[in-house]
């Protein structure tokens, strides 16, 4: 079986989906025993090894082109291969492509189509024009959590009966990677609460601040920090002009994007992971928090719940002061996880269960 992963993800992401998409093909190569592996992305990466590459470039000019480059040159490459499958990791394709080539479309979230409001106005646009088509086509859809799975059937009931939901699993360049001393990240000091994820209004970066503020307005001699780890994402002025204003600036550290040494150190010394999203299809951070045995506080929504089971703190509205007395609790609880009863519960998210069933359903449905 000839295996086509479309892994643009892998160039021009550097969030969720980057991830995803980055273990999947690690997880598949590892996996895979007779099929080959061809990965159409921008640029090659020498690092990667077990699979074919094919760059095809990517840029903004000529005007058009990013839009030839996906429905008609990507396509002549697939076909030219005499692909099997091809698998597209961000539910966004594949097109132009003849019957005898199956669809394999992964979703991670439906809110650009439930909640227009928190995307941009061009990304929820494509999704209304494009996503029920490229869903009718599918041979097979992949979801990554259960809430996910329901919404998708419930807003497209015809993908009842081809579409399934396969856990991811933890990040295991961020588990592996060799952890560096808190003093080597720039301006972070403990004690700190974190946030990881790309600023952005579903994320929910102004609850946090606020409930910071609260948190730090009863403890006004306390030295303790919040480090927001993540890009600026769109619509996010709100969340900057309200940070410029506040009267602990200071105390807010704002890294960017980090390696995953630095990420992991960070996990593993913060008085727990604040991530209090409007709506999640999975949410890696709360399961790489558990993986590193970080308390989580986080949204009691979507499919938050579902990762965090019952080995997180829970927000139950948008109260600044009800985070804010859950951050204090946190603080005082230091809390130590049963190990044996987490450890049962992060087996469920697995790359390597997720490759194996992934790669018997492909071969499945080209039988």
């Amino acid at each position: 079986m000839r295996i086509v992963i479309l892994g643009d993800a892998l160039d021009n992401q550097r969030a969720g989906i980057h991830v995803y998409t980055q273990e999947m093909v690690r997880a598949i190569i590892e996996q895979n025993q007779q099929h080959d592996i061809i990965i159409i992305r921008e640029k090659e990466d020498s690092n990667l090894v077990g699979a074919q590459q094919i760059a095809v470039k990517n840029t903004r000019l000529p005007i058009g082109y990013a839009s030839l480059r996906l429905f008609v040159i990507i396509p002549a490459i697939i076909r030219r291969l005499k692909a099997d499958v091809v698998i597209e990791p961000a539910h966004f394709g594949p097109f132009n492509l003849p019957a005898s080539i199956k669809r394999v479309t992964i979703i991670h979230d439906l809110t650009p189509i439930l909640f227009p409001d928190l995307h941009r106005p061009i990304g929820q646009w494509l999704q209304r024009i494009f996503l029920k088509r490229i869903l009718k086509k599918a041979d097979l859809i992949i979801t990554n959590s259960d809430h996910t799975q329901k919404d998708l059937n419930r807003v497209y009931p015809f993908t009842r009966q081809k579409s399934m939901r396969i856990y991811p699993g933890f990040s295991h360049a961020l588990v592996s990677a060799n952890q560096v001393s808190i003093a080597e990240i720039p301006k972070v000091e403990k004690p700190y609460f974190l946030t990881v994820g790309t600023i952005e209004p579903r994320k929910n970066h102004l609850l946090t601040l606020k409930a910071f503020e609260s948190f730090k307005n009863n403890l006004v001699d306390a030295p303790f920090k919040w480090v927001v780890v993540g890009g600026k994402g769109w619509k996010s002025s709100a969340f900057f002009d309200a940070l410029s204003k506040s009267k602990y600036r200071n105390d807010i550290i704002l890294t960017g994007h980090v390696n995953n040494a630095a990420l992991k150190s960070l996990y593993v010394n913060a008085i727990a992971l604040i991530y209090p999203s409007k709506y999640e299809g999975f949410g890696f951070p709360v399961l790489e928090s558990l993986c590193l045995n970080a308390p989580v506080i986080t949204a009691a929504n979507s499919s938050l719940t579902e990762v965090g089971g019952q080995y997180a703190h829970y927000i139950h509205n948008e109260d600044p002061t009800s985070l804010a007395h859950l951050m204090v609790e946190v603080y005082h609880q230091h809390e130590t996880l049963d190990q044996e009863s987490l450890s049962h519960h992060l087996k469920q998210f697995s790359w390597s269960t997720f490759s194996r069933v992934l790669i018997q359903k492909l071969e499945d449905i080209i039988d």
